[in-house]
């Protein structure tokens, strides 16, 4: 048969029809896997930051599942009076929460350039192995760096001032340079460190130019080498959320208060 040029349109349009048929197909399989795999790994991210991801547990999706399930407690904080009423902790959607114009707030002018906060926010109280309380609490986090919002978590102890873990669990930052916000060396500087200053309700931590030393060392880390932008998005991030615009006010009454109490 000659393919003449309409028979060669028609013969390529069938193809890419059959194709986007099989295509469209797999996608929608997949996409209830899809959904599961990225719950799976945001608790894998709760239970990392929170210091309770053994080398045991993580190759295991329900040892992973059954430890979520034993430590980690999801709470709902409200940003804005009776800004949770009604919601379910486990089912609830905060990034949902933060686009609809009726349940958020607009923040545009932040140096984290967050552009609406929700007035209801899911944060995680981590229970003690003997479940009689609790030993950490862990706070979402987002911001822009160079390329993208940078999403993750920041896990204080319950006085609400020492620094337990940092993770990002989403962000495209470029490998090799803003990417070393995953370096498990850099994160681990985070550890021991002081999000305030004694008596101060403002944030005081930072991403230091540079090496963190000096007088600031207890509040600050290393700065990511070659990556100033992304280093400072995550200054300006941190800064945020911990802030009176994020949960700074939650922190200072409920954490800080609680302690000093």
């Amino acid at each position: 048969m000659e393919f003449t040029p309409t028979r060669t349109v028609a013969f390529a349009t069938i193809v890419c029809f059959v194709c986007s048929i099989f295509v469209a197909s797999a996608a929608v399989g997949l996409k209830e896997r899809q959904v599961e795999n990225e719950i799976l790994d945001r608790q894998k991210k709760v239970l990392d930051v929170a210091g309770l991801l053994s080398d045991e547990i993580k190759q295991s999706p329900e040892s992973i599942k059954k430890t979520y399930q034993e430590r980690v407690q999801p709470k709902l904080v409200s940003l804005k009076d009776k800004g949770c009423d009604n919601q379910d902790p486990a089912t609830f959607d905060q990034q949902k929460f933060a686009k609809d114009p009726t349940t958020s707030k607009d923040v545009v002018g932040n140096k984290a350039k967050v552009r609406r906060t929700p007035h209801c926010a899911k944060i995680f109280n981590i229970k003690s192995a003997d479940a009689k309380g609790v030993e950490t609490v862990i706070f979402p986090v987002e911001g822009k760096g160079l390329w993208s919002t940078l999403y993750g978590y920041i896990a204080l102890n319950p006085n609400g001032t020492d620094i337990k873990g940092l993770t990002f669990y989403k962000h495209a930052e470029t490998p090799g340079l803003g990417g070393e916000v995953d370096n498990e060396k850099w994160k681990a500087q985070w550890k021991g460190k002081k999000a305030f200053k004694p008596g101060s309700a403002a944030p005081a931590l930072f991403v230091q130019k540079g090496q963190a030393k000096g007088k600031t060392k207890d509040y600050s880390v290393d700065g990511l080498s070659g990556a100033t932008i992304t280093s400072n998005g995550v200054t300006n991030l941190l800064q945020f959320w911990l802030g009176e615009q994020g949960f700074g006010t939650y922190i200072n009454k409920e954490l800080k208060g609680a302690h000093n109490g």
